[in-house]
């Protein structure tokens, strides 16, 4: 058998009651984010991998060259973000780890007033 750590009560609590009232923003979340994977999945965003130099060559110079983040220990290597015109692009230390769509979806901020 299973060891669980939670009582079986608890999970039961847990999937009939209070479940059940985060379903509906659960739903629209789910929505949000599949919405989003298929519009990055239409465009041809930098891959991971690129270097800020072939990035550049690729897709022109970024409209701004956003305050790297991180850095304060080696596991948090200091991070670089590029914003187009729809997309930002992440690096670590020269190479692109991420591209994201820039689009609000309701908890996204502009990247410039992320403190």
């Amino acid at each position: 058998m299973f060891k669980h750590r939670f009582s079986l009560p608890l999970l039961a609590a847990l999937a009939f009651g209070a479940g059940s009232l985060a379903v509906p923003q659960t739903a629209h979340a789910d929505n949000l984010l599949i919405h989003r994977v298929q519009q990055e999945k239409g465009l041809h965003l930098p891959e991971r991998g690129l270097t800020m130099g072939q990035v550049e060559k690729r897709y022109g110079t970024p409209l701004r060259k956003l305050q790297p983040r991180g850095g304060d220990t080696r596991r948090h290597p200091v991070i670089k973000r590029w914003e187009y015109a729809h997309y930002i692009v992440y690096f670590e230390h020269d190479h692109v780890i991420h591209s994201v769509l820039n689009t609000p979806a309701g908890n996204n901020l502009h990247p410039a007033s992320a403190k």
